[in-house]
């Protein structure tokens, strides 16, 4: 393990995570909220912990190699440095009274959790909520691949760094340079998310506030610049705007650029994209129905709810225009449910990705298969393509983990005193990505207060889940250390 050869990756990382905070300093000159000498504090540690690493680091070769095992460790402990030294605007900020909250609110920001400890998020400088939502924006897509479009400095070595940043059960490149497939995922990034600005500014929601919201939903974020989220507004405009925007986040972007380049049947040729879009419809109408009459009294306000909350929840984006804890209990399993399921792969959503339920169900349903038929040669196929039992392999432990994790995690937070439907809640909001849970953390509530050593559990929860599992929990294994 080459460890000044990663430290000087870290160090690159986190030169470029200071130079981003110049966008809320500006901010915060622009609005007179007082803030910038918290960032600019946080700049000048950020910048100089990172040329500090580089420069202790060996000069190499543009083009030099990275093996798995150190693209692995270089993106786990890339993510925790960002989480760290992002956690210093927070940290400075009167709002936050310890570094455990800050840095909480900064890994839940970058892994796109949305779940937060502030308690009186309008009461903040503005310089420090589009901090927060700028955050989301760059850990949707990841910020290695960001780089790798910018400055390809990883050579050919980066594939091994996107295989491990980018959330998807198999990573496609898009074109044969690395930089060039990075390249279009951020441009593509970029012009929804500038669409979505145009649209909520077209409804009349003010400059910054649908920047910070744009900001947060394509990354599937959640974070709101109000206290009470979108239902602050109780614009149906807005909530349907909103709808649409998180359905495409959670498509996988390697379509969007398919469309873009005149591949119009792109969204319904793809079997994950069907089985996504089918199953959110499919769960929206079923949640209407549940609500309809008992919490609401027309269809149309049933439907406008009911919608939200299951894409939401399903994209694992976080937001809310409803109470959902206080929906029947057949929408809230719904509900529990979808924030398992999760987006597509190679979106920006979370939780298990609908390409390995989908290839769940095929891998069950052959095995029911085999037992009618034993002597039956079958293979599992999505779009067309077989899927190779290395890759069911990998996809079948990652389910197990996942579980397993969600199941201890639960548990160890409630040894910490936590009830167990909060435990529950907030630990399968975390390991997806989502945001808010249930218990006492959810939709109307926050993670403040909860233990000290619960969020440090959760934190690390987020990070699991941004990073599919794999390369956070292979670090824990002996035998990744031996030679």
């Amino acid at each position: 393990m080459r460890w000044k050869f990663i430290a000087s990756i870290i160090g690159i990382l986190l030169v470029f995570l200071g130079l981003s905070m110049v966008f809320p300093l500006l901010v915060s000159f622009h609005y007179h909220d007082l803030a910038h000498d918290n960032f600019i504090r946080s700049i000048g540690i950020t910048m100089v912990a990172g040329l500090i690493l580089i420069l202790v680091s060996k000069k190499r070769d543009s083009e030099e190699y990275i093996n798995q095992k150190e693209g692995m460790t270089a993106v786990a402990l890339a993510w925790t440095a960002i989480g760290l030294f992002g956690a210093l605007p927070f940290y400075f900020d009167p709002e936050f009274t310890n570094f455990t909250d800050a840095f909480f609110e900064s890994v839940s920001g970058f892994t796109t959790t949305g779940s937060s400890v502030m308690t009186d998020i309008e009461g903040a400088a503005k310089s420090l909520l589009f901090w927060r939502s700028l955050i989301q924006w760059l850990g949707g897509m990841g910020i290695i691949v960001l780089s790798l479009a910018i400055l390809p400095f990883l050579g050919v070595g980066g594939i091994q760094l996107y295989k491990a940043e980018v959330p998807s059960p198999v990573p496609d490149k898009l074109t044969p340079r690395l930089s060039d497939s990075a390249k279009i995922l951020w441009v593509v990034y970029a012009g929804i998310t500038l669409t979505q600005i145009i649209f909520l500014l077209g409804g009349g929601m003010p400059l910054f506030e649908a920047t910070c919201h744009a900001l947060t939903t394509l990354p599937t974020g959640g974070f709101s610049p109000k206290n009470a989220s979108v239902a602050h507004y109780n614009s149906a405009f807005f909530d349907y705007v909103m709808v649409i925007f998180m359905v495409l986040a959670g498509i996988n972007f390697s379509l969007h650029y398919q469309m873009l380049r005149g591949k119009t049947l792109a969204f319904w040729e793809d079997t994950e994209c069907r089985f996504f879009l089918g199953l959110t419809l499919g769960l929206t109408l079923l949640v209407t129905w549940d609500i309809y009459g008992s919490v609401y009294t027309s269809v149309k306000d049933a439907f406008r709810f009911a919608s939200f909350q299951v894409v939401s929840i399903l994209t694992t984006t976080g937001f809310a225009t409803a109470d959902y804890e206080k929906f029947p209990g057949l929408s809230q399993v719904i509900l529990f449910v979808c924030m398992f399921i999760g987006a597509s792969a190679g979106s920006t959503g979370g939780g298990m990705k609908c390409a390995r339920i989908l290839a769940c169900f095929k891998y069950c349903y052959r095995e029911l298969f085999k037992i009618i038929h034993p002597r039956s040669i079958s293979h599992i196929k999505i779009n067309n393509t077989v899927i190779s039992d290395e890759v069911l392999r990998s996809i079948m432990g990652f389910l197990a983990l996942y579980i397993g994790l969600f199941v201890l995690s639960s548990i160890a937070l409630a040894c910490m005193g936590v009830d167990m439907m909060t435990a529950f809640g907030a630990v399968a909001a975390c390991i997806g990505n989502i945001g808010p849970g249930f218990g006492t953390v959810g939709p109307t509530e926050n993670f403040a207060h909860l233990p000290v050593l619960g969020k440090w559990l959760l934190a690390w929860c987020m990070l699991l889940g941004r990073l599919e599992i794999y390369t956070v929990i292979i670090l824990f294994v002996p035998e990744f250390w031996k030679k």
